[in-house]
């Protein structure tokens, strides 16, 4: 196998690293629904700036609903999951979302907290903690997780999701020793996804 045609997740390039983290915005732009570019806007550039005002890091009621919808819009829409979301009392996601940041960097209770709220699983639960802890937690993928060896069929569970965060905090620790750049699980997450996607589209073609 070429190092041009091996697997990302095994590439020492810099490039090909570089290069496919740089493609991140045109994948979401490609995303056929149009809901997403919006949502992952803010998502990347007000979010953080939010939770990082209040201390402990937490989240409002309406952001808990906006963090599942661009968690959909990324993936596969849920509406009757969202209707869950919006049903928590907002003191709710506050007192969860308080908790989990309390509880950094603990590798599994803040999943464990946030996934109290109504309409919560794992993968909701890191997308709000992908924000928070970007060198701990990446958001939960299934494309992501069928390019890492070893993890097997996805399992939307805490457990499971334990392992991917796992093999995905090792994977950026070794990018980021052998390239000399930093590489977090949130930067590898997003590499990963948008070779897939760009994968999906040329198959497509």
């Amino acid at each position: 196998m070429s190092v041009a045609t091996e697997p990302l997740w095994r590439s020492e390039s810099y490039s090909r690293w570089h290069d496919a983290l740089a493609g991140y915005d045109a994948a979401i732009a490609a995303v056929p629904s149009g809901r997403l570019r919006g949502h992952n806007t803010w998502y990347r550039s007000e979010l953080p700036a939010l939770i990082a005002s209040r201390a402990p890091g937490y989240v409002l009621h309406e952001e808990m609903v906006r963090i599942t919808e661009w968690k959909m819009a990324r993936g596969v829409w849920r509406a009757p999951n969202l209707v869950l979301v919006r049903s928590n009392a907002p003191d709710d996601v506050i007192n969860a979302s308080r908790s989990a940041g309390e509880q950094l960097p603990h590798p599994t209770k803040p999943i464990t907290a946030l996934v109290a709220l109504k309409g919560v699983g794992a993968a909701t639960a890191s997308a709000l903690l992908a924000v928070m802890a970007p060198a701990i937690y990446p958001f939960f993928d299934e494309d992501v997780a069928a390019q890492v060896p070893q993890l097997g069929p996805v399992a939307w569970t805490n457990g499971y999701y334990a392992k991917y965060a796992v093999a995905l905090r090792e994977r950026s620790a070794q990018l980021s020793a052998t390239l000399m750049r930093e590489f977090t699980p949130v930067m590898v997450e997003r590499a990963l996804w948008a070779t897939r996607r760009s994968a999906k589209k040329d198959a497509l073609a």
